[in-house]
């Protein structure tokens, strides 16, 4: 399924995942991907739509205050880890 409206996107959700804008080899398209994009950001506002139950996830490294807020990225709702921890879960699994 497919939505645009990232409010309708979130109302029945478990999880709400983001991901970086501008990928590494994109950087010349930040300012006019952060224009598109802005609309989609995970923010109090956007996750008031959600299930009380509703956690955010990122995949890392997050641009704080573009595709999610500090607030949220830091906030109870979240289950994202710093990359540090989540480097050293990876490498002890190796």
């Amino acid at each position: 399924m497919e939505l645009n409206d990232p409010v309708q996107a979130v109302r029945e959700a478990d999880i709400v995942y983001t991901d970086v804008w501008t990928s590494m080899g994109q950087e010349a398209e930040s300012v006019i991907r952060r224009q598109r994009f802005a609309g989609f950001q995970v923010n109090e506002a956007l996750l008031a739509h959600a299930p009380a139950h509703a956690r955010v996830m990122h995949c890392l490294p997050a641009h704080r205050g573009e595709e999610v807020s500090e607030s949220i990225l830091d906030g109870d709702k979240s289950v994202v880890f710093e990359k540090p921890a989540t480097a050293c879960t990876y490498k002890r699994r190796c």
